[in-house]
């Protein structure tokens, strides 16, 4: 992993999910991005930790950023790993921090610590299981911050788009702690507004972040939903949301309750798993 950018070639594997590979960045010397089946993951840059490239990272970068006072070191859980792109990003910007990541692919982790290994000083802890099933793990209360970005064949799984998901999720963080999803849906909208109907349902204080042309139903894209019990920082989510290289909208209380058009709470009895991508999403 020490080569140079011009040396640096596509590393292609097998693993659980599908066919993974990693991407070298033409612009940053060790930095890759992770496709798995085509669909870009994530990316991560190995000298800058800091550097979030993709849309969706990046608004979830600000919500770690605002879960607590700078710097101060967080208990987080990751449903989802990925590259390890977010962990790493605490870990960098909240030294001393404590992560446990739930991946089920374990394929996919052995592959990216093997070629994208972890700053040894990073306290992240990654298990190998269903994200439901590490959730299940996580000592009550212990959690500052659940961060859910899980996608089987470039969709989240229908057991975690549930009421019942949602309370393993409550139970885990601490009292004010902050949960934020990563959420994908197309025209018209209907699993995302079923998501905030069922997020409403089970906290007090909501706000998703998305690309105004995703929240008007004219393309398919990503929004981040953040909800906790206690007053979310939409003022300056907003603000920060609005300085990205792809500005974002911050929608909250009741214009965000309206958004939902009636819809319901999703349970397990009657989740399905999100929309698939159209294709052209990732040409």
């Amino acid at each position: 992993m020490g080569k140079s950018r011009r040396s640096a070639e596509p590393v292609v594997e097998p693993v659980d999910g599908g066919l993974a590979e990693l991407i070298p960045d033409r612009d940053r010397p060790r930095a890759w991005t992770l496709l798995i089946d085509g669909a870009p993951q994530s990316h991560v840059d190995l000298d800058d930790p800091h550097h979030l490239s993709f849309e969706y990272q990046r608004r979830l970068g600000h919500v770690i950023d605002l879960a607590a006072a700078p710097g101060r070191p967080l208990h987080a859980v990751h449903l989802g790993g990925g590259a390890l792109t977010l962990a790493r990003y605490l870990a960098a910007t909240r030294p001393r921090s404590t992560q446990q990541v739930v991946e089920r692919d374990a394929a996919l982790v052995q592959l990216v610590r093997q070629k994208l290994p972890l700053e040894p000083t990073a306290r992240i802890r990654v298990r190998s299981v269903d994200a439901r099933e590490g959730l299940a793990k996580v000592a009550d209360g212990w959690a500052d911050l659940v961060i859910a970005d899980v996608f089987s064949g470039a969709r989240t799984p229908a057991h975690l788009t549930s009421a019942e998901f949602l309370d393993e999720v409550r139970r885990a963080l601490k009292p004010g702690g902050l949960y934020a999803a990563n959420l994908a849906d197309g025209p018209p909208l209907s699993h995302l507004r079923g998501q905030i109907a069922t997020a409403a349902a089970r906290f007090a204080e909501l706000a998703l972040v998305a690309d105004p042309t995703v929240l008007r139903g004219k393309r398919f894209g990503n929004a981040v939903l953040v909800a906790s019990d206690a007053p979310l920082p939409v003022a300056e989510l907003t603000r920060r949301a609005a300085s990205d290289p792809h500005p974002g909208r911050v929608e909250h209380g009741r214009a965000l309750l309206d958004f939902t058009g009636g819809a319901v709470p999703v349970t397990d009895a009657k989740a399905v798993a999100s929309p698939a991508p159209p294709p052209s999403v990732f040409r």
